[in-house]
């Protein structure tokens, strides 16, 4: 390369670092070695390289796009301008070639240059998420780097060890126990015609067959978990450890489209140093009372600690605490039905707030109801779901889920209904946009299935979404009401402290925070009709969809992860020193670079209101 072409290239390098929503903010100084530290690599449109890079690594695409491809040449990921990558996790993605699409500008980081400036700035390393899942370049030359977050960027597809292991369905149990013996596995799939009908485990051999005496020459089928839950190659190993953790389950099937590609265990997991969840969960299952679940639940605060310890990103750690939450719940629901019989009709027990939305840490409430099938009677159905609500509400308060001060819980009469009541709800809270309808909205419209029929849901918020897309009037209200939730901000743009009470001089990191950005992303979803759930994917929805720009949208993301990651390590820090986790920090607790970037997330959030507030004037 001339030496003027390689001049342009570093200029465009230092632009880049001036322009980084977080570099940007280092000082001069500090971006001048950054960007000595690193060579700017230009990348012709067509041409590949090895997708590949040394460990320890991170790709920084600073112009351009290229492509992951896999040994077959498909695209595994496209990466834009701007977007980071971890070129040590490439070969983990199956990725064996990157290809320029355009004429591309990126750079790579060496780690230990890097983590010398992070010395000086600590917090650096945690402002690399939301760019392409990436961890920070700080934490991946860190032993102690996000457990979670290296599941999300480890796809299912690499987590496979061998060809699946299938049997036909006409197979004795005497004889596919031979098999898992001298092929050395824990399971195999029931195969015919290259469809899957279902598995058996060694603890099938040993629960159904052994335990209960069965004859040995009787069929697989007589023991198969039958269409047992599977997974794509292609989705995230924390995918898998969700699945396995919400229920109960330590074997799950591989497919790639119809085909059987393998299959991935709890074990294949523990090796990726983030199975806690899936074993705890396990246990969790296991308890015959609410003594024991008591006893259970006390681990997620330790849980928690762990994530906090290992960096692990909101994202990910919201996600694993409430897949714990749906366990204990699942749990509650299957000894209510113990005690009570089978339910009389069907039902479905429904997450609210933070648990539907995946994003729940170590201090939360309950927030939940029922939704019941149409043949429900009050008169012949209503005492028995009148039970199974209060058992399971007062077994999630006994385990550290307070009840909801609102009574917004499925033990409240109006929050267990039939779904044609459901139904009626919506239609009035949408339809009439007074303050307490526009609350509850709010509230309900964040639902997610936990247990029970979940076809009973289906429907009701696309009902919701088909009401809201487009009503300005309902909107401009929903806005309001949203705006009276703001960043704690003073008349200078200094962060503003709670003035009086128990919590003088700290900050309400949920109700100032975090809150403001959870109603800005349900406000883009009910009018844009999107149905997403989590507000990280809501934001990106509203993006895909125009109804914010895509800069917007991962400022966004970015300040509620920080402001989320830095909950979450205020509260690992209560738990460590022995008191009840909470979500009012004092600003002093943390270093004046934290405290810059808390007062830049909190901006955005204003910034974004402000204009919400000019979209929707009533």
């Amino acid at each position: 390369m001339n030496a003027p072409q390689q001049q342009q290239d570093r200029s465009r390098l230092a632009l880049a670092i001036q322009s980084h929503h977080w570099l940007g903010r280092l000082s001069e100084g500090l971006q001048q070695r950054l960007a000595a530290s690193l060579e700017p690599v230009t990348q012709a449109a067509g041409s590949q390289r090895e997708a590949m890079l040394p460990s320890g690594h991170i790709q920084w695409l600073i112009e351009g796009q290229i492509d992951l491809l896999d040994d077959s040449g498909d695209v595994l990921l496209s990466l834009e301008t701007g977007d980071w990558f971890g070129g040590g996790r490439a070969i983990d993605l199956g990725a064996s070639a990157a290809l320029s699409t355009r004429d591309s500008i990126w750079t790579s980081f060496d780690p230990e240059a890097f983590s010398a400036i992070c010395a000086e700035v600590p917090m650096l390393g945690h402002l690399f998420e939301g760019k392409t899942g990436a961890r920070s370049v700080a934490s991946r030359a860190n032993p102690a780097s996000d457990p979670a977050l290296n599941l999300m960027t480890t796809p299912v597809r690499s987590l496979i060890k061998r060809a699946p292991i299938t049997l036909p369905p006409n197979t004795s149990i005497r004889d596919a126990a031979q098999v898992m013996r001298d092929k050395r596995v824990s399971s195999v799939l029931i195969v015919e015609q290259d469809h899957l009908f279902g598995l058996i485990t060694d603890r099938d051999l040993r629960n159904r067959v052994i335990a209960a005496d069965m004859d040995t020459g009787r069929s697989i089928m007589d023991i198969a978990t039958l269409a047992p839950m599977t997974i794509d190659v292609q989705n995230p190993a924390f995918d898998a450890l969700l699945l396995m953790a919400r229920h109960n389950i330590h074997h799950v099937p591989v497919l790639e489209g119809q085909r059987i590609a393998g299959m991935i265990t709890a074990t294949d997991l523990t090796e990726q140093h983030s199975t806690s969840a899936v074993y705890l969960a396990g246990e969790i299952y296991k308890q015959a009372g609410v003594d024991g679940l008591q006893a259970s639940a006390s681990k997620i605060k330790r849980l928690q600690q762990n994530l906090a310890a290992a960096e692990a990103s909101a994202y990910s750690t919201g996600h694993i605490i409430t897949a714990i939450t749906d366990a204990i719940t699942s749990r509650l629901l299957q000894l209510a039905e113990l005690r009570l019989g089978p339910p009389p009709v069907d039902y479905v027990w429904v997450a609210a707030g933070s648990q539907a939305r995946n994003e729940q840490t170590a201090k939360s409430d309950q927030d939940n109801c029922l939704v019941l099938d149409d043949s429900y009677d009050e008169k012949e159905h209503g005492a028995y779901f009148r039970e199974l609500a209060q058992f399971v509400c007062d077994g999630l308060d006994a385990c550290g889920y307070i009840y909801c001060p609102g009574e917004m819980m499925a033990m409240t009469d109006t929050w267990r209904q039939p779904r044609r009541r459901w139904v009626e709800y919506f239609a009035r809270w949408t339809g009439q946009p007074d303050p307490k309808s526009l609350m509850l909205t709010c509230v309900f419209f964040d639902l997610r299935a936990v247990y029970g029929k979940s076809e009973l849901l289906e429907g009701l918020r696309a009902d919701v979404l088909q009401r809201t897309r487009g009503n300005s009037i309902f909107l401009a209200y929903m806005v309001g009401n949203a705006l009276t939730h703001t960043p704690p901000l003073g008349m200078f743009k200094g962060i503003s402290t709670i003035r009086s009470g128990e919590n003088k001089g700290k900050i309400d990191l949920k109700h100032t925070g975090i809150v403001p950005i959870v109603d800005l992303a349900r406000v883009y979803a009910l009018a844009g009709g999107d149905s997403a759930v989590n507000t990280h994917d809501r934001l990106t929805s509203a993006a895909a969809g125009g109804a914010i720009s895509e800069q917007s949208a991962r400022d966004l993301r970015d300040a509620l992860e920080f402001l989320a990651f830095t909950r979450i390590q205020h509260q690992a820090r209560q738990i460590q020193s022995g008191q009840s986790p909470d979500n009012f920090m004092d600003p002093d607790d943390i270093s004046n670079f934290e405290r810059t970037q808390l007062k830049d997330a909190f901006l955005v959030v204003q910034s974004l209101q402000s204009v919400l507030g000019q979209r929707y004037k009533m």
